[in-house]
């Protein structure tokens, strides 16, 4: 039986495959793809950033080789990335929970 971080790895996995391949090349995210995964799977995420640009930086950003698209491993910098913000916000509730008893 798989653990949770396997779970939650092959998850990672499936979701990308699942965008990548809806415009013919399964090994990358385009704009569209991307924008779209963002916009499914990320929507609280989306819906705070207050630029309408802001999948156009984030696509920029990620594009690390510069080749207009998303791999899998410039992806999973997004979700690491996003991980270690949601983890710091956790530790402040955990922190602050603690010092008001």
């Amino acid at each position: 039986m798989p653990s949770d971080l396997e779970n939650a790895m092959e998850t990672l996995i499936k979701v990308f495959h699942r965008y990548a391949s809806t415009d013919g090349c399964s090994t990358s995210l385009n704009r569209k793809e991307l924008k779209k995964l963002m916009e499914t799977e990320l929507s609280s995420f989306l819906k705070s950033q207050k630029d309408p640009a802001a999948v156009d930086k984030i696509m920029k950003d990620l594009d690390a080789n510069g080749d207009g698209e998303v791999n899998f491993e410039e992806f999973v910098s997004l979700v690491v990335g996003l991980s270690i913000a949601c983890e710091q916000i956790y530790q402040k509730q955990v922190t602050g929970a603690g010092k008001k008893k």
